[in-house]
C-alpha cells in the first residue's frame, strides 16, 4: 500500500486529534510514522487521488489540524512514496535538514500575494506616462480613427508599455512587502500573474504584513491584489523540492483554495 504524506513534524510534536482523517473517499485514517527525533504525519495513499476541491481541503485540514500546536514541514498535495519503510528512510536520510527547517519555520507561516493589472486603471496610467502614445491617439482621434496601419501601431505601443509596466509594478509590490516578511520566494514568471510571490512571516507579524498590504494596494491602485494564508510555509520547507524522494508529488502541486482576498 503507497503512504501519502501531508507533512514532517518532531518526534515530541503533541499527538494529533483522535479520529483525524485525511485524503480519500472515504477518508483515510491519518496515522504518524516516526524516525528518530522526526515524524511523518501520513495516510493510506488512496487510488487514483485527483486534486479536487475536497481532496485539496483534506489535505489543508490535516496541516491545519497539525500546525495548531507546533511547526510542521508540509508536503505538497500528492506526495505519496511507495510505503511507510520509504518515508522513514528519508526521515533518517535528512534528519539533519529537516531539524533545521524545524527550527527555522518554527512559529511562521506563508502568505502567498498575487497581483495583476486592473485593465481601464493601467491604460489610464500608461496613457499619462507616456506622450508618444498620447500623441498617437489623439492623431487617430483626429483623423477618425485613423487607418489599419496607425491603429496597429499604436496597439502595439499600448501593449509594449503596459508590459513594462507589469514588471515594474510587481518589483513595486514585492519591495513595499518585504520589510514585514522574513524571506521571500517568487513562483514561476509563466503563472499568469505580474507577481505570484510568498513570503514567510512570523504569526505575530502576521496583522502588520496584511496592514502592509493595504498600503500597497491603496499606493497601486490599478492592480489588483489577492493574499492567501496564513498557510503553512509550503515555498519554505527548502529550496529544492519539498517532497521525500521517489514521491508523486511533482504531478500534483496545489495548496487548498483558502485565505483572504
Amino acid at each position: 500500500m503507497s503512504t501519502y504524506v501531508y507533512g514532517i513534524t518532531a518526534e515530541a510534536h503533541p499527538a494529533l486529534p483522535e479520529g483525524l482523517v485525511g485524503v480519500g473517499d472515504p477518508p483515510r485514517a491519518v496515522r504518524v510514522l516516526r524516525e528518530g527525533e522526526l515524524a511523518a504525519v501520513v495516510s493510506d495513499a488512496p487510488e487514483g487521488l485527483r486534486p479536487k476541491r475536497r481532496e485539496l481541503l483534506a489535505h489543508q485540514a490535516v496541516l491545519s489540524e497539525t500546525g495548531a500546536d507546533g511547526c510542521v514541514l508540509p508536503m505538497r498535495f500528492g506526495s505519496v512514496a511507495p510505503d511507510d519503510t520509504a518515508v522513514t528512510a528519508v526521515l533518517a536520510r535528512r534528519a539533519g535538514h529537516y531539524r533545521e527547517r524545524l527550527r527555522a519555520l518554527d512559529g511562521r507561516v506563508e502568505y502567498n500575494v498575487k497581483a495583476n493589472h486592473v485593465e481601464e486603471a493601467v491604460l489610464h496610467h500608461v496613457m499619462a506616462e507616456n506622450p508618444e502614445i498620447r500623441a498617437r491617439a489623439e492623431a487617430n482621434r483626429q483623423a477618425g480613427g485613423g487607418d489599419y496601419e496607425d491603429r496597429i501601431r499604436l496597439g502595439e505601443l499600448v501593449a509594449a508599455a503596459v508590459k513594462g509596466k507589469e514588471a515594474v509594478d510587481g518589483t513595486a509590490l514585492e519591495r513595499a512587502l518585504e520589510p514585514v516578511a522574513e524571506s521571500v520566494s517568487r513562483g514561476p514568471d509563466s503563472s499568469g500573474w505580474l507577481a505570484n510571490v510568498s513570503f514567510l512571516v512570523d504569526r505575530e507579524s502576521a496583522d502588520a504584513f496584511l496592514a502592509a498590504v493595504e498600503r500597497a494596494r491603496a499606493a497601486l491602485p490599478h492592480l489588483e491584489v489577492r493574499v492567501n494564508g496564513p498557510l503553512p510555509p509550503y515555498s519554505f520547507v527548502e529550496p529544492g523540492p519539498a517532497e521525500p524522494a521517489g514521491t508523486d508529488a511533482g504531478r500534483a502541486h496545489g495548496s487548498a483554495p483558502t485565505g483572504t482576498g
